[in-house]
């Protein structure tokens, strides 16, 4: 009984190992699209900072990537920037790529 037992809490390991992984790529992409956003709008560095983190925060408001998006198009549109839903989902993949280029490179 312990062989199984211990294989079970092998796979929690597993899956709890894997969703930390996701949780932190997924971070690291909405705060690389958030520095994307804010170049396009032509914030500062310090503007650009406090900018990709709201944009990290954004993601909590509800499950799936509408909530980030709703935030990215909502800010260029006010800021006038010439953009569209699918520009900003394009820009969400490629940061995406580069999230988890950057995670796996870092361990």
């Amino acid at each position: 009984m312990t062989t199984f037992d211990d294989r079970e809490r092998a796979f929690e390991n597993m899956f709890a190992h894997d969703a930390e992984m996701q949780f932190r790529i997924q971070a690291r992409r909405n705060r690389l699209v958030g520095e994307w956003a804010a170049a396009r709008m032509g914030l500062t560095p310090e503007e650009t900072d406090a900018y990709a983190k709201a944009v990290v925060q954004a993601d909590f408001e509800e499950a799936g990537d509408e909530d980030v998006i709703r935030k990215l198009l909502g800010d260029m549109t006010q800021a006038g920037v010439d953009i569209d839903e699918a520009s900003v989902r394009t820009a969400l993949e490629e940061q995406q790529v580069i999230a988890r280029r950057q995670f796996i490179e870092a361990q």
